[in-house]
């Protein structure tokens, strides 16, 4: 194998190489191969090759050391050669410098040189002019104006500069000596300016840009400058206003007006202020005048919207106009156009607000009532009948009948969205129309008129009806719609607060008004509170009643001491049937008038009203064997009742009760092992007498021992 370089290149691997040496010389391969394995003529050739590479290693070395060498000399070549170039360069640098120094000399001396021509040139042109103006002057002098600067139509950008002047030249002449040619001058002045306004006007009609630019470049030092602008102005409105919408015709004229003021007029935002000033003084003004003016007497509720639509378009306007150039505080600018048109409404809106909210409450509600045909009552008058109501609402005592409402309940939440809806707008306006400082103030001045109506006018008169409405406990046959005020109430005061979150927590969250109108919503919170408990109290305390009517008419001595003890095959008696089904039904109604916690308190004291019942009832007879097999009966249909609930504690009661009733038929050998059960081993033993006592067998069998 001939050695060479390329055999060594990288990736190089020296086992791969020597079996690849071995592989091509004959006898150098495995034994099993073909040809014999033959050792010496592998041991020659592995010989050989190293002299190779020996040969091969001396010939790369001597290549090696001649690049060296070669590298070495043109090292020093190169180095030669930048030290020539770095002198070379000092030298240019040298000159470069020298140059300068030259070019700065006859600089100064072409500037000198330039000042004295100046000095001599100016005076000259000054002179030439002034002998230009006295010819002009001596024109209108002689009352013969010659020059055809003043005659030819085509120079009249000329003629202008020239009148220009002179007319400023006039001004410092003595009246009595040049009253004549003075009164010349100013008549061709204000006739070139005329002439000037009316070329301008003919280019803007023809939507010449650059011969606008040029007129108004003239009149700029002319005194109707501003005429000119004025003109600009009017011309630019004509033709603009023919949609019924004034606040986006202007808003497509400014744009429209933007670009070109910048092409036509050397300050545009001078021009575009004046603009806008005009259209805010004149087209919006009169537009916002017509639209109030014509509601603000007649009909205060279109007028309010007409207001806070006409405002919020006005300043929205404003933000798209403050995207021009209007100079340098164009939002101070803005913001005493929008006041100059809106402060005199601005300063009676609040008053007008309340005054609207206030009769508008008033008919929504005194609507309501004549649609269901009530005289509403006053409350709190101080007369005899309303003395009797208090006493009998807090006393429970028969003081005349209930006033029947025919289960109506007085509350609508038809005129509570309209009293929230008519709300939501008045604190929308307020936030709007209200200056930042009093819109607390304000906003709080609404909310006291939403809690009078809402609140005092229509949930607190319901509830007090709902109070007289409800039946004296002894009533019979009495129907409840006192939950059903409950209900509603509480639904409604949900609307109510979500709105008092909703809109008015952020017109006050960071002022002191926040802490009066948390502390007004808890009054109001804590009044209705205790009427409501009130009517809750009173409500439970007419189911109990008519419980108890129930028990009192249905119930039979012989219930629970049957004549034929043998022959009884009721489950349980009429009675507990009946007082079940009212009590579902009452659990029922519950339900569906509380929300939250309010369920199981309620129903936490219903259950134990039940109880304490049925208890007291069960106290008021004796019990045969069987009757008081019965007697459970009726206790584990009470319990089952009870389980309704879902209140532990009422449960609990029930359970005690089911065990009370089992020493109403245990023998009397195991009445000591059954009153140390589990549920009767804390109650008070006088109690579990008590119900041994009422067997029939108490003294017969001699009961009373196991208690002494």
């Amino acid at each position: 194998m001939a050695t060479t370089a390329h055999l060594f290149e990288e990736p190089f691997d020296a086992d791969e190489y020597i079996e690849r040496l071995a592989w091509r010389t004959p006898g150098g391969g495995s034994k099993g191969g073909a040809e014999a394995f033959d050792p010496k003529r592998l041991l020659e050739e592995f010989q050989n090759h190293i002299e190779e590479l020996k040969q091969l290693d001396e010939k790369i070395q001597r290549k090696v050391e001649k690049l060296e060498h070669q590298c070495h000399r043109e090292a020093k070549e190169f180095a030669h050669k930048v030290q020539d170039l770095q002198r070379s360069n000092q030298v240019a640098f040298q000159h470069f410098q020298e140059l300068d120094e030259h070019i700065s000399y006859v600089a100064t001396k072409v500037c000198h040189l330039g000042d004295q021509l100046e000095g001599v040139n100016t005076p000259r042109q000054r002179a030439v002019e002034a002998q230009r103006l006295m010819t002009y002057f001596n024109e209108f002098l002689d009352g013969d104006l010659r020059s055809d600067v003043f005659n030819n139509p085509e120079k009249i950008k000329e003629a202008a500069d020239i009148i220009q002047k002179l007319h400023l030249i006039a001004q410092e002449l003595p009246f009595d000596r040049f009253a004549d040619v003075k009164a010349k001058i100013a008549s061709k002045y204000h006739d070139l300016e005329r002439q000037l306004i009316q070329e301008f006007t003919a280019a803007q009609r023809r939507g010449e840009i650059g011969r606008m630019r040029e007129v108004a470049a003239v009149l700029l030092h002319f005194k109707g400058y501003a005429h000119c602008v004025d003109v600009y102005i009017k011309q630019c409105q004509e033709g603009a206003y023919m949609r019924n919408d004034v606040f986006e015709d202007t808003a497509v004229l400014c744009q429209r007006v933007n670009k070109q003021v910048g092409e036509v007029f050397s300050s545009p935002e001078t021009v575009m202020a004046k603009l806008i000033q005009n259209i805010f003084e004149n087209k919006l003004q009169a537009h916002v005048k017509e639209k109030l003016d014509e509601t603000r007497h007649s009909d205060v509720e279109q007028y309010l919207k007409n207001l806070y639509d006409l405002y919020t378009r006005t300043t929205g306007l404003a933000t798209k106009l403050t995207e021009f150039n209007l100079g340098s505080d164009k939002h101070t600018f803005l913001s005493k156009l929008i006041k100059s048109i809106f402060s005199s409404y601005l300063e009676s809106y609040i008053d007008m607000e309340r005054e609207y909210l206030r009769t508008r409450g008033a008919m929504i509600l005194q609507r309501y009532y004549d649609s269901k045909n009530h005289q509403k009552r006053p409350v709190g008058a101080g007369s005899i009948q309303d003395l009797k109501e208090r006493i009998r609402q807090r006393t429970n005592l028969p003081l005349g009948p209930s006033i029947d409402t025919h289960g109506e309940t007085f509350l609508s939440p038809e005129l509570v969205v309209n009293l929230l809806q008519e709300t939501r707008h008045a604190f929308e306006r307020c936030h709007r129309l209200s200056d930042p400082s009093d819109l607390p103030k304000n906003a709080f001045s609404i909310f006291l008129l939403l809690v009078d109506h809402l609140c005092v006018e229509h949930i607190d008169y319901a509830l007090e009806i709902g109070l007289s409405a409800i039946p004296s406990p002894d009533a019979k046959n009495a129907n409840l719609y006192f939950l059903d005020v409950v209900q509603q109430a509480n639904s409604i005061f949900h609307l109510f607060d979500k709105q008092f979150n909703d809109q008015l927590m952020p017109l006050i969250s960071s002022s002191p008004k926040l802490a009066e109108c948390l502390h007004k919503k808890k009054e109001v919170i804590e009044q209705m509170e205790v009427k409501l408990d009130t009517g809750i109290d009173r409500t439970l305390n007419c189911m109990v009643g008519q419980m108890k009517h129930i028990l009192a008419t249905e119930q039979k001595k012989t219930d629970f001491r049957p004549e034929d003890e043998n022959n009884v095959m009721i489950q349980y008696t009429t009675a507990c049937s009946k007082v079940c089904a009212y009590v579902s039904r009452q659990v029922e109604h519950v339900r569906k008038s509380m929300d939250g916690k309010n369920v199981d308190t309620v129903l936490t004291e219903l259950g134990i009203r039940f109880h304490r019942l049925i208890h007291e009832h069960l106290q008021q007879y004796s019990y045969s064997s069987m009757g008081g097999m019965l007697a459970i009966c009726d206790v584990a249909e009470y319990r089952r009742c009870a389980k309704d609930f879902r209140v532990p504690l009422v449960l609990q009661l029930f359970d005690t009760l089911h065990a009370l009733c089992n020493l109403l038929v245990v023998a009397p050998d195991n009445l000591k092992q059954v009153c140390s059960g589990e549920q009767l081993t804390n109650l008070d033993r006088n109690l579990l007498h008590a119900f041994v006592q009422l067997r029939v067998d108490y003294r017969s069998a001699r009961l009373g021992r196991h208690f002494s």
